[in-house]
């Protein structure tokens, strides 16, 4: 599905911890964004369905209609001087926006 880096395990239980509600990050994938299709992450709670991913202590959670997108995804976590946050490396994304939270699918990808 995708790899969770170890700096991005560390960022998101430090996140979770500093919270104080939910117990992992909730990523998905949307329409809108300037490039058709946009990332969305929140701290929340596994539902129903969704596939769970663990590294180091540290859980995110897939809807099922995003995994699609997301496979082979890398969630990473950078703290540079351009801006620190969480950033996704897509394999399947055509071209993203100058952001990096918006994306247009490769092939027939957005047809899931």
């Amino acid at each position: 599905m995708i790899t969770i880096t170890d700096a991005a395990s560390k960022a998101l239980i430090e996140l979770v911890a500093s919270k104080g509600s939910g117990n992992g990050l909730r990523l998905s994938v949307e329409k809108g964004g300037c490039a058709g299709l946009q990332y969305t992450m929140e701290i929340g709670a596994e539902m129903d369905g969704d596939d769970v991913i663990e590294h180091l202590g540290a859980r995110v959670f897939i809807n099922p209609s995003s995994k699609d997108f997301l496979s082979g995804s890398v969630l990473d976590h950078e703290d540079a001087l351009s801006g620190a946050g969480f950033r996704i490396r897509n394999p399947l994304a055509s071209r993203s926006c100058g952001c990096g939270t918006s994306f247009e699918p490769a092939g027939d990808t957005a047809e899931h």
